[in-house]
């Protein structure tokens, strides 16, 4: 069982810890807990994305194949950005229920939903359930774990990202051959159940606020970072140029609202730390970029088979290199613990991202058969994966270590996975306005897809070097 205050009385230890002492006996059950609903969250995204297909042709609805996806991204962002709200409100226990259960009735609504509309009801409660789960992923560790174990369960969460990529398009395609598509969200419906037994069994009864003070949602900042969602996913849509960056712009003002309106808000998304001045800002905005940089991968199995002439299989599990990089360069990255060697992972993690996605972009597929562009792309982008990798555990540590107050610490951690949406959003757009530009012009599509994001992640290597100035001693000593 797992008490909230046990991170209070050890906070002043200096020791880096140890993946032994993560996933041993003390903190094995918290560290399941945690990655579980992680994966849980990671792997029905990927899945239904494999569903999709053979839904449509038994419900119809192809009109709304994007809203699928789009409704699901907003109510994880909106849930996401409650999620440290919740948690002191109601407790760990009560929150993560309240996440699984959600979670849990939204695949059961999709599992029996008779056309798409329902489905979109189902997917949505899905994203609010998911988002909410990640976004308790990265406040509880901020909340049940020592200082010191930070870096390790950071990585630990976000490689469940890594393996929801692997299994998720596998078992979604799977279930989309034999035909049973429903049995797929029957099977989240199960796995959401066993969470709930797991939350029961590992986290104490919830330790929140005052019951008699009201909830502090910051409900005009999830009004403003849910309508940014919106717009800027259904910005891969439109198939010319104008329309497409219209909604990116028009995303982009509503970010900048938000980021006003929530910095003068007492119930706030983001805590102060990351409007003053020093590195909480730069940490943000690293991470943020890095998974905005990772989009780019959305596209490589359409453009495999048409532009490699990959056959279908082979370019689906091109997407996975990436993933598999990210997830191995993660768990090595997070046992380093020389402050000068995390400084340079991760100021050095952007440029590997842009030397493997600029040999995407330029590997002439003319000159190689079909599997050698496939070997070749995939390298690369096991390239891409390890730069991703190589910071991020330690920038989601120093996100949750960095704040001027130790009280913003849950906001602080609940605020990783926001912001790493909201990043993945405008990344997906970015890709499928070059993308669907590119196609229609004729022009070589991968081409300017990877250049583009070989810049992109190049230019992140100078907010890395902010988010990293002043880390003198390794990352979860103390805070």
């Amino acid at each position: 069982m797992v008490d909230l205050t046990e991170a209070a009385a050890t906070d002043s230890a200096v020791s880096t810890g140890s993946w032994r002492e993560l996933l041993g006996r003390r903190y094995l059950g918290t560290s399941a807990v945690l990655a579980g609903g992680v994966a849980l969250y990671a792997t029905n995204e990927f899945l239904t994305i494999s569903l999709l297909p053979s839904t449509i042709r038994d419900i119809g609805g192809e009109r709304y194949y994007a809203w699928a996806t789009t409704l699901y991204l907003v109510g994880s962002v909106v849930a996401a950005a409650a999620a440290n709200a919740v948690l002191v409100r109601i407790g760990s226990r009560s929150a993560y229920l309240l996440g699984v259960m959600s979670f849990g009735a939204g695949a059961a609504v999709c599992a029996v939903a008779p056309h798409m509309e329902i489905l979109l009801i189902g997917r949505a409660l899905q994203g609010m359930g998911g988002g909410l789960l990640a976004g308790l992923g990265y406040a509880l560790i901020n909340a049940v774990l020592p200082s010191w174990l930070w870096t390790r369960a950071s990585g630990l969460v976000s490689a469940m990202w890594g393996v929801g990529t692997l299994v998720g398009p596998a078992a979604g395609g799977l279930f989309a051959q034999f035909g049973i598509w429903r049995w797929a969200f029957g099977l989240m419906v199960v796995l959401s159940g066993v969470m709930c037994v797991a939350v029961t069994v590992v986290l104490r009864a919830s330790r929140g606020g005052h019951h008699d003070e009201p909830m502090k949602i910051p409900v005009r900042s999830l009004l403003l970072l849910g309508g940014a969602a919106l717009v800027v996913s259904t910005a891969q849509l439109p198939r010319n140029l104008i329309g497409a960056a219209g909604l990116l712009i028009a995303g982009a003002v509503l970010l900048a609202v938000f980021l006003v309106v929530d910095r003068r808000s007492s119930a706030a998304v983001l805590p102060p730390s990351a409007f003053h001045p020093g590195r909480e800002k730069w940490i943000y905005l690293t991470l943020g970029l890095l998974m905005a940089t990772t989009k780019a991968n959305l596209y490589i199995p359409l453009l495999g088979q048409r532009l490699a002439h990959l056959a279908p299989v082979m370019a689906g599990f091109l997407g996975a290199a990436l993933s598999t990089g990210w997830t191995i360069s993660e768990i090595a990255s997070a046992s380093v613990s020389k402050a000068r060697v995390i400084v340079g992972l991760v100021i050095s993690g952007p440029l590997v991202m842009a030397a493997g996605l600029a040999v995407v972009a330029f590997a002439r597929m003319s000159r190689y058969n079909p599997t050698a562009v496939g070997a070749i792309w995939a390298l690369a982008l096991l390239v891409v994966g390890i730069g991703v990798g190589a910071g991020w555990p330690h920038l989601s540590a120093w996100a949750m270590s960095c704040v001027d107050d130790p009280a913003e610490g849950g906001t602080a951690a609940a605020a990783i996975n926001t912001v790493t949406l909201i990043g993945g959003a405008f990344g997906a757009g970015i890709a499928g306005l070059v993308v669907n530009t590119a196609m229609s012009a004729g022009e070589p599509a991968a081409r300017w897809l990877f250049a583009i994001f070989a810049a992109l992640a190049a230019a992140s290597c100078a907010v890395a070097y902010r988010a990293s100035r002043g880390a003198e001693e390794p990352v979860g000593a103390t805070s």
